[in-house]
């Protein structure tokens, strides 16, 4: 077996495994302890009820998918660098970066925010099969649970955005994007690690702005040769997230779905390519400059 093709596969294989050990062990098995421990033993009634477990067990919930994503997809990706390499922090491009690229990075981010938004529209006009959408609108019906719920700004805040910012960074952009690369060069691995995450959040109607936002990270660790910056977007998207969405919560004239739904005028997304645009383009001849210097 050529490198291409090892390194086509266990990226692959990697992005799998930690997908199979996140949704269908650690998460689940994480949400049975907790509510053991509340009820004072174990009982399988509030799975049969779907939305009374949402209700019910919110707070559960989001723990348990943090627990799953730091045991099932970072802890991996570590381990198998270290498979690779002595030096894994290295392998996974976990290493400082120049504020002024930092800076660009989150610039771009503010920019993609119209630019997904629009792509959403876009997405939304292909027809998807009933069980897509019903899929989603459970996922919708949680996030309502959470910002509905006492937990508080900061919680949602660190289990809804700087977990996943953490956790899925370093599987996709750090050991996945890697393997990639090994495969089919920089563009090849920035392609397939970003097209990839687009699927990987199982969101039909969301896979091209996903896609679009894990291209973005992509390139980012790639110029940037460091980790720290697709990171730091992936926080301050999803906390944007979670913030607006909580302020939709507190007013009830619109929900999560009214959000997500909200046309952009072309302006807005006509200034947000513009800034996108200016980015990259600062971004791809300063870095090397900056690495180099």
């Amino acid at each position: 077996m050529g490198p291409t093709t090892l390194g086509f596969l266990t990226g692959l294989l990697g992005l799998g495994a930690a997908f199979l050990l996140f949704q269908f062990l650690l998460s689940p098995i994480a949400l049975l302890v907790q509510i053991a421990v509340a009820e004072g033993g174990l009982s399988l009634e509030a799975f049969q009820d779907p939305e009374k477990l949402m209700a019910a067990y919110t707070q559960e919930l989001v723990v348990s998918n943090s627990v799953g994503q730091v045991l099932g997809l970072a802890v991996p990706a570590i381990l198998a660098a270290r498979l690779h390499s002595s030096d894994w922090g290295s392998y996974l491009r976990l290493r400082g970066v120049d504020g002024r690229l930092l800076g660009l990075a989150l610039l771009g981010i503010v920019g993609l925010q119209p630019v997904t938004q629009w792509l959403a529209e876009i997405n939304r006009q292909v027809p998807l099969p009933e069980a897509f959408r019903l899929m989603e609108q459970s996922q919708l019906q949680l996030i309502q649970n959470v910002l509905g719920s006492d937990l508080g700004l900061v919680f949602n805040i660190t289990m809804l955005a700087l977990v996943p910012g953490v956790c899925e960074e370093v599987l996709f952009r750090g050991y996945a994007q890697r393997q990639f690369e090994r495969a089919a060069g920089p563009a090849g691995g920035i392609l397939l690690a970003g097209g990839i995450f687009g699927l990987y959040h199982l969101r039909p109607s969301q896979a091209l702005p996903l896609t679009v936002l894990g291209l973005y990270m992509a390139y980012l660790v790639w110029r940037t040769g460091s980790l720290i910056p697709a990171m730091l977007v992936h926080i301050v998207h999803n906390g944007l997230a979670v913030v607006a969405a909580r302020y939709v919560d507190a007013h009830p004239d619109y929900t999560v779905q009214t959000l997500e739904q909200a046309s952009m005028p072309w302006y807005v997304v006509a200034a947000g390519f513009v800034i996108v645009g200016s980015v990259l383009y600062v971004m791809h001849s300063l870095a090397p400059r900056i690495r180099d210097g």
